[in-house]
C-alpha cells in the first residue's frame, strides 16, 4: 500500500466535515477545496477577490510544502468563482502562484460556496518524487 501523509490547516471544516487540506499518496499531493480562511478561521478579506485568492493559494503553498512540494509541482489547479466578472483578479493572483510553472487549470462559476463572503475556492493536483 502506498504510503500517504496529510497536511491540515485552520479551516473549522476540516474537522466538522472529516477532510484534511491536502494528502500526498506516492507521488501524488491533492489538495482539497480551499477556500480564503482566515488564521482565526473567519473569512480572509470580505469583498476583495485578489486579496482572496491570493489567500487561497498561500494556504496551498503552505500545504505542498508541508508535503515536500511547491508551486512549480503543480499539474493541475480549478477555481470555482462566485463571480466571473472578476476572472482577470483570480487569474493575475493564479499566475503570481505559479510563476513560470503553469499548470492545466479550470475556472468556473459557481451559485454560491460554504460561506456567501467567499468568493473563490480552489483545488490543486501535484506531482513530486517518491518520498
Amino acid at each position: 500500500m502506498t504510503q500517504r501523509r496529510r497536511a491540515w490547516s485552520a479551516s473549522p471544516w476540516e474537522s466538522q466535515y472529516g477532510y484534511c487540506r491536502a494528502i500526498r499518496a506516492g507521488a501524488h499531493i491533492y489538495v482539497t477545496g480551499t477556500a480564503p480562511v482566515s488564521d482565526d478561521g473567519g473569512v480572509f478579506a470580505p469583498g476583495d477577490p485578489s486579496a482572496q485568492a491570493t489567500r487561497c493559494f498561500e494556504i496551498i503553498g503552505k500545504a505542498l510544502a508541508e508535503l515536500g512540494a511547491s508551486p512549480a509541482d503543480l499539474v493541475r489547479t480549478r477555481m470555482f468563482v462566485t463571480d466571473i466578472q472578476h476572472a482577470d483578479a483570480f487569474g493575475r493572483a493564479h499566475k503570481a502562484f505559479v510563476g513560470a510553472h503553469a499548470p492545466a487549470t479550470t475556472m468556473v462559476e459557481v451559485s454560491a460556496l460554504i460561506d456567501p463572503r467567499m468568493l473563490i475556492e480552489v483545488e490543486a493536483d501535484a506531482v513530486v518524487g517518491e518520498a
